[in-house]
């Protein structure tokens, strides 16, 4: 069966998060990703590893279905043979620092020159213009700039998000544009630069809370785990009471509540006038909160998840990462799927989320360094095996 980028060539020349999890996305939909790094290998393969012999879970993660190339992009033969393979490319995507890609002479000017049809995708902290265009960026940097840390924790401590909000949802949102730019190239024959920083990518996760400011002039306050709309909604917790024995519990409607407080033995007040409107249950948030986690705490996260979910009230245990990686339910939808690395063994793998009926995604792992060389730079390119022979000699790849 095909695939639905069957046929789209992707040279990746990104690095840490933000960068490789765009073109790991276009990877799982079936394009051709050649991940060019330097001699060295891209950074994460090593300063990220446990073990300093093997590439690094970090690395491994977020290459999944590539292939690899080296190549020095800073010495002249390296910068020729990296522009003949733009000439048959459709997307170049880069996360280099601010002015990296200018510097190497490898612009969009200069990509677009080589070939008129290129997607170039740029992915950077702030962007390439304003004040902030030549600052770099990881991804608290993204959160804190980004609005989501002043929105994280407790009234008194900002806290920053450990879910890839200003890296890997950076890489959805760029991914998204090179798919809009493939398209449109159908109807104009040409490409087009795509960028996207994170700052900017943030903000639009934030999207909703700016309800507040206009609603009363005020930033969005921290509310730690609870809703200001409604209750319940807040964490509970559960035997037997461990670091992440707590069930999330969120009632949105009047039906909702009413299978909540049945559940609970408390049916009478299904019809309380202070509790039939989300805005009169969350000004007694405590009271409900209190009776709340007195049943939660009877029970596991387990427990209280299938018996509310099974009545209509939106709930979830929180699950760590061992529990996940373990997790029956994302094994059944091939959400976590057995991977054999090379060098690391099999392991469950985290595979793709998105789910296309005629183009169904068969995870691969992680190239090794180089492991593409000949392949590229012998039959698409033309190099002789002493000619590759000597560009390693010479540090070229």
């Amino acid at each position: 069966m095909g695939k639905a980028l069957d046929g789209i060539r992707v040279l990746d020349l990104t690095q840490y998060e933000a960068g490789p999890t765009c073109t790991e996305m276009l990877a799982w939909l079936g394009a051709d990703v050649v991940k060019v790094e330097p001699p060295g290998g891209e950074v994460t393969r090593t300063t990220m590893s446990d073990q300093p012999d093997l590439d690094s879970w970090y690395f491994v993660l977020l290459n999944a279905n590539k292939k690899s190339v080296t190549l020095n992009l800073k010495s002249e033969r390296g910068r020729v043979m990296f522009e003949k393979m733009v000439a048959g490319a459709d997307v170049v995507v880069e996360n280099l620092g601010p002015g990296a890609m200018d510097r190497l002479g490898l612009g969009y000017e200069r990509l677009r020159q080589i070939n008129p049809r290129v997607v170039a995708a740029s992915i950077k902290g702030f962007g390439s213009t304003g004040p902030y265009a030549q600052f770099k960026s990881f991804e608290p940097v993204a959160q804190a700039m980004g609005g989501a840390i002043s929105l994280t924790g407790s009234p008194e401590v900002p806290v920053r998000i450990n879910a890839g909000i200003g890296d890997t949802n950076t890489g959805m949102h760029c991914a998204i544009g090179i798919l809009a730019a493939i398209v449109q190239r159908q109807a104009t024959g040409e490409g087009q630069r795509v960028e996207v920083a994170q700052q900017d990518a943030v903000v639009n996760l934030i999207r909703i809370r700016f309800r507040d400011p206009y609603v009363t002039g005020k930033a969005t306050p921290r509310l730690g785990t609870k809703s200001q709309v409604t209750a319940p909604s807040n964490l509970f917790r559960c035997r037997p009471f461990g670091p992440n024995d707590y069930v999330y519990i969120h009632c949105a409607s009047i039906e909702m509540w009413k299978a909540l407080v049945g559940v609970l033995g408390r049916p009478e007040l299904a019809d309380d006038p202070r509790f039939k409107t989300p805005r009169g249950r969350a000004q007694h948030q405590d009271e409900i909160d209190a009776m709340v986690e007195a049943w939660t705490e009877k029970r596991t996260k387990h427990e209280a998840t299938e018996i509310l979910g099974a009545v209509g009230v939106p709930c979830g245990a929180v699950l760590d990462t061992a529990e996940l990686l373990a997790d029956a339910s994302l094994a059944e939808r091939q959400m976590m799927v057995p991977l054999d690395h090379p060098t690391r063994g099999r392991v469950m793998f985290p595979g793709n989320p998105v789910r296309l009926s005629a183009s169904p995604t068969t995870v691969t792992p992680a190239p090794l360094l180089g492991a593409n060389n000949e392949e590229i730079y012998g039959k698409e390119l033309g190099c002789t095996s002493e000619e590759l022979a000597a560009l390693k000699r010479d540090g070229v790849i």
